[in-house]
Order: structure tokens, then sequence, then C-alpha cells
């Protein structure tokens, strides 16, 4: 049933006209009036809804139902990702929002390449904000994983956090899956270092700030690899896989 994100309050019973990205979905799709979609606005539930109406620009629906449809993770996880090249922060968003992650806080850290800021860093902030909604719609998760705007590696580290934060690193003698079979489900902040990993500087900063160093084990991982290895290992062992 085709799925589809509505920034609109949804309830039961009420008539909505659709987005105009959505109108257009639906006209693409060749859906007719009487088909049944799936709507959801982030609030936590999914709204069975029937298409009334579609043109190629405007499209309505009405609301049948309320379904309550829990996917989310039963731990919160923030992916603090410093940035990659290229396109991969489009993949890492997108893989990351399909396991579950809660929230994803771009670094600027030493080793970055890419550096955005000003009125590119907003442009950028808001495509991310479509990959999530994509990879909402696509995976069935009905709240929206939050995204910050771009935050400095120093500036990040000096905050006070209430979430326990790892730091990964192939220095760490300890390694995830060790560290979190002796730990309950918890909320926590995963540090992903860019290309060519954080400066031990960083690293230092890092753990004198607070954070715990654990390792992936004896093989290195590119940075689009080690996020959604260490979340999908976690899932594993704590529940939500």
């Amino acid at each position: 049933m085709p799925r589809f994100y509505c920034d609109t309050p949804l309830a039961a019973g009420l008539t909505i006209a659709l987005p105009d990205a959505v109108a257009h979905h639906l006209h693409v799709l060749r859906l007719l009036p009487g088909a049944e979609l799936r709507l959801f606005n982030g609030d936590g539930a999914e709204y069975v809804a029937r298409l009334d109406s579609v043109e190629k620009r405007r499209a309505s629906a009405s609301i049948k139902a309320q379904v309550a449809r829990d996917v989310e993770l039963p731990f919160e996880i923030t992916l603090v990702q410093a940035l990659p090249e290229a396109s991969k922060m489009d993949w890492i968003i997108e893989k990351a929002v399909e396991l579950g992650v809660a929230a994803i806080q771009p670094l600027t850290t030493q080793r970055c390449v890419v550096r955005l800021a000003g009125e590119r860093a907003e442009k950028k902030l808001a495509h991310w904000r479509g990959v999530i909604v994509a990879a909402s719609e696509q995976s069935g998760r009905n709240r929206l994983a939050r995204i910050a705007p771009m935050e400095d590696f120093h500036a990040w580290t000096g905050q006070q956090s209430m979430h326990k934060r790892i730091l990964l690193t192939p220095r760490a003698e300890k390694t995830v899956s060790v560290w979190a079979r002796h730990q309950p489900p918890q909320a926590l902040s995963l540090m992903i270092g860019p290309e060519g990993g954080f400066t031990l500087q960083e690293e230092d900063a890092a753990i004198a700030s607070g954070a715990l160093a654990l390792s992936m084990g004896p093989r290195i991982l590119r940075t689009e690899t080690a996020g959604m290895a260490v979340v999908a290992a976690l899932a594993a062992l704590w529940g939500g896989l």
C-alpha cells in the first residue's frame, strides 16, 4: 500500500489536501480515486486513507482510521557523523533512518574534506530532511529522525549531554559488542569520524569530555559503514531487529 508523509494534522474522519509532492507521486503511479493509502505526520501513528481525487498537482484523501504501529528502537541512538566526501552523507542518513536512529548530528572535524557554512549549509540541511522523509516512508517509521545543524567538533564535545557518548576508534581495546553485552539498553550518542578518522587530539579531547572509546574489532570500517554496523549490532543485542 503506498505510504506518504504529510506535514499536517491527521485524524480519522478528516478530508485533507495532500502535499504537492505526494499528489505528483500519486499521478506518476497512476493511482485512481478509491485507492487506499497509508499516511503519517511524525506523531507516531499511521493513518489509513482513501484517495478521493488526483490530478497532476492536486490530490485529496479521506482518513478512515488511525493505526497504532510502533517500529522504533527501544533505545535512542544519536548518530554523530563527521561530514564525509561527496554524497556519502545522503547514504549514511538514509540507512541510519532505516535502522532506527533517532537523531543525526553532522560534525565538522579536522580531517573533513567537505566544509559547509551559511546558505550552503542550510540548503544541505533541508536536503537531508528530505532524505529522512523518503527513508521513513520506505521503512515504515512513523516518527521522523531529528537532524541538527552542522556543529564544530570541539564545540559539540564541549557541551554537556545526558546520553552516554561512544567514540568509535580502532585504538580502543574493548569492542562495542563486548561492552553492550554487559550494559542495559540505553540512550547514547555514537561518534563516527570522517575518511581518515578523528585525529589523536580529537579522540583525546572527546575521551577527556567523557566519551567511551570502543572499537568494532580487528577490521577498519569505512566511515559510511561504521555507524551502520554499530547500530545494527546494538539492535541485535538490545532488541529492535
